[in-house]
């Protein structure tokens, strides 16, 4: 339960999905004006997330390679369509405030991220806390965001009076230009608080989504073997060992092979050049002729025999 926390924690705060990657930024901007937006977007991405996540890591190993990115959207759209049913019989008013945003929540960049990079290559627990982790990381910052552009663009919090009746309400906080300036002040307050934790100790190191340390740069399976240790994912290891030793084996042979055939490409040239300055040298040796003691050479020069004229 520790490792499942630290997904959740993982999700949250050192790799929150909105003020740290980035990730999902069209209905952060588009529906934040209040905070029960944010929240109900949230909640609702949360839950096709985590749903997602579990049963494409169920079928990683039915699912073909090539067709992964079709057989995910196909999984995420049918579990966008029950939420967005749910929503309409439920909650009419929250459906209709979001919109078409509930539809594009199937190409959401966060849910098509966390299967490609973790649940397809994960076991079903921890890609199901990774989607809750990164859906209740997604739903905070919606929330906080919503909040503060309701509280500064209306004077109201979840419908409700919060400001005094003096209160002259700061408009452009509920139209978009106010999204950017609450994300923006939001991830640098997020920035300031890790700074302050990194320089009084505080280890904030990425836990790393299903690879490395470092979800920009993975390379191996970290997160299984946080998770499971390394005696369930040592046979997982052993294979793309294998693997990479023998892709490597293979570009080595190529490699003296290429090598070999430029080597023989050279002797063969340094052959048919000896045997061509052979030639030449024969030829030069026939087309010199005695003449009275002057040789004649090929190229019409006279040459004279010291010798000769002496005697």
């Amino acid at each position: 339960m520790n490792r499942a926390g630290e997904r959740l924690l993982n999700g949250l705060v050192k790799e929150n999905p909105t003020f740290v990657l980035m990730l999902g930024m069209c209905p952060t901007l588009a529906v934040t004006t209040s905070a029960m937006n944010g929240l109900g977007m949230g909640l609702t991405t949360a839950a096709v997330l985590a749903l997602s996540n579990l049963f494409i890591s169920l079928l990683r190993k039915i699912i073909p390679d090539r067709v992964r990115i079709p057989a995910f959207i196909v999984i995420i759209a049918s579990f966008v369509t029950a939420v967005q049913l749910l929503l309409e019989g439920y909650l009419p008013e929250l459906n209709k405030s979001l919109g078409v945003y509930i539809p594009l929540i199937v190409v959401n960049c966060i849910i098509l991220g966390r299967a490609e990079s973790f649940a397809y290559s994960n076991p079903p627990i921890p890609s199901l806390f990774d989607g809750i982790g990164m859906g209740l990381g997604f739903t905070v910052a919606l929330t906080c965001i919503g909040a503060v552009r309701e509280i500064l663009g209306s004077g109201e919090l979840f419908g409700y009076g919060l400001m005094p009746d003096s209160f002259e309400p700061i408009r452009i906080f509920g139209q978009a230009p106010g999204a950017f300036f609450v994300l923006a002040a939001l991830t640098a307050l997020q920035n300031l608080i890790k700074e302050k934790r990194k320089s009084a100790g505080k280890s904030y190191r990425k836990i790393g989504s299903g690879c490395s340390e470092d979800c920009g740069s993975c390379s191996d399976m970290g997160c299984v073997r946080r998770f499971y240790g390394e005696k369930q994912t040592g046979k997982q290891g052993s294979r793309d060992k294998r693997q990479n030793e023998e892709r490597d084996g293979g570009q080595d042979e190529n490699r003296d092979e290429r090598r070999k055939g430029n080597r023989d490409g050279k002797q063969k040239e340094t052959r048919g050049g000896r045997g061509k300055g052979d030639r030449n040298e024969g030829q030069d040796d026939g087309g010199v002729r005695q003449d009275g003691g002057r040789d004649t050479g090929t190229d019409g020069l006279e040459y004279v025999d010291l010798e000769e004229e002496e005697r």
